[in-house]
């Protein structure tokens, strides 16, 4: 069987191989992110350490356990950012005033209630927990676009790495990318116009004449 080929068929197949060649270069199967918004965003990771301490029978902590407890906070270089709670199931007043004194040395409150961890606390104990959470970028850096060309007019793969990770780094708590800085309702306008209203008050050097001088009397 003999095929004739004509120009239409030429043009055709010619269109044919252009577009199986611009497929091979698209990469199909890669996600193509056509917005500003960068897909290598910070991810935020939570994890738990946790210590079992012994309590007095009349509630409270004993010497021993209120430097261990000490100790413990200074080996988990305990820092701003980090999470303390109580799993006390007798829920004692005398407890939490003992880890408060502790936690207070590294400037840390004591958060209302405890995450769920493993095991149980031990009959006449409880246990101090430590949340911290750590920021990072999944990922990065991604070097898999080999070339310049970019038939998708997309961003790069590694597009956002770089401001990204380094705000994840730099955070001081990993927690506020997540929830951010919540407000308790007080405004902050007039504290930071304290400075404006005193420049602004001012009276002017000129509004009270000038200071007369003598002109005579001088060498």
């Amino acid at each position: 069987m003999t095929f004739k080929i004509t120009r239409t068929t030429a043009t055709a197949l010619l269109l044919l191989a252009g577009a199986s060649g611009l497929a091979g270069c698209t990469s199909p199967g890669v996600p193509v992110n056509r917005s500003l918004e960068s897909v290598n965003q910070p991810v935020v990771t939570r994890t738990n350490f946790t210590l079992d301490l012994a309590t007095t029978p009349g509630g409270g902590l004993a010497l021993s356990e209120q430097r261990r407890l000490d100790e413990w906070f200074e080996a988990m270089d305990l820092r701003y950012g980090d999470r303390i709670s109580i799993d006390d199931p007798t829920a004692s007043r005398a407890n939490r005033v003992a880890i408060e004194a502790i936690a207070g040395k590294y400037g840390l409150l004591i958060a209302e209630g405890a995450p769920t961890t493993a095991g149980y606390v031990n009959a006449g104990g409880i246990r101090v927990v430590l949340t911290r959470s750590s920021a990072t970028v999944k990922g990065c850096p991604d070097w898999g676009m080999k070339t310049d060309t970019n038939l998708n007019n997309a961003t790069a793969g590694g597009y956002g790495c770089s401001i990204n990770g380094n705000l994840a780094a730099m955070v001081a708590n990993p927690e506020d990318l997540v929830t951010g800085q919540k407000g308790n309702g007080e405004t902050r306008v007039m504290s930071s116009d304290k400075a404006i209203n005193t420049y602004r008050g001012q009276a002017n050097t000129g509004a009270s004449g000038l200071k007369a001088s003598a002109t005579s009397g001088g060498n």
